[in-house]
């Protein structure tokens, strides 16, 4: 494997038999995003001790990242009448029903998330082997179906993001971009982890939190100390 200069000058900067706190590798990677032509997105993978093909070790859920993702989210709404009105004052990217259903079932999906009001649900299960695999199927349990277009549309676009384990036990994100300030990608960073820890089901046995590790679009991932984050998550729990 040929390795470029700016891999190899990002992978000096720190030592890969070592684990890191999430204050250690944010400034690490930080230091290392070097890309010109875009702003890196900073992203997490947590190895969970789970098997998803049971439904009582199935890790998904929502979190509220404090600072955003830093990315532009098309929000696509199936709403009639009124709501259909109120999601387009809130802001919605795309407003539809019927005819936004033969949009999806045609393979035009220009959307990043994707909200229903109840009444909708009928049409939706139409479209779940299109966008149940793109993660986009609305669901009551995470707040996509709702009759609060307004509250969802501005949770989607101000950080609201949706995580689920794949079949290897494994969570990943972006949790902002390189050039937020340092603080704010540690906040973000911690709060996505403290979701996971939180989301831990019943059927988990013996350790939950195998791996974490933080990298950036174009660089090197960092191994994350678990023993810190531990001890980060159950701090917050008990405050």
């Amino acid at each position: 494997m040929i390795m470029s200069k700016k891999m190899k000058a990002a992978l000096a900067l720190f030592d890969r038999t070592k684990s890191y706190t999430v204050e250690e590798a944010v400034k690490v990677l930080q230091n290392a995003a070097k890309a010109r032509k875009f702003d890196e997105t900073f992203e997490i993978a947590m190895n969970l001790g789970i098997d998803p093909r049971h439904a009582d070790q199935m890790v998904r859920g929502m979190v509220e990242l404090p600072h955003g993702t830093g990315a532009k989210v098309r929000v696509a709404v199936f709403a009639k009448d009124a709501k259909a009105e109120e999601a387009k004052k809130a802001g919605a990217d795309i407003v539809g029903a019927e005819d936004l259903v033969e949009q999806v079932l045609a393979g035009n999906i220009n959307f990043d998330r994707c909200i229903a009001t109840p009444d909708m649900m009928g049409l939706m299960g139409r479209m779940a082997r299109v966008l149940g695999p793109k993660g986009l199927m609305p669901n009551p349990k995470l707040g996509t179906v709702t009759m609060d277009v307004a509250k969802a549309i501005e949770a989607a676009k101000g950080g609201s993001i949706e995580f689920r384990a794949n079949k290897e036990g494994i969570v990943q994100a972006g949790v902002g971009k390189a050039s937020f300030a340092e603080g704010k990608l540690v906040d973000n960073v911690k709060a996505f982890i403290t979701a996971i820890q939180r989301a831990k089901p019943a059927g988990a046995r013996g350790n939950y939190m195998k791996k974490v590790t933080l990298s950036t679009t174009m660089g090197p991932g960092m191994k994350i100390d678990l023993s810190s984050v531990a001890a980060e998550t159950s701090a917050g729990k008990a405050a």
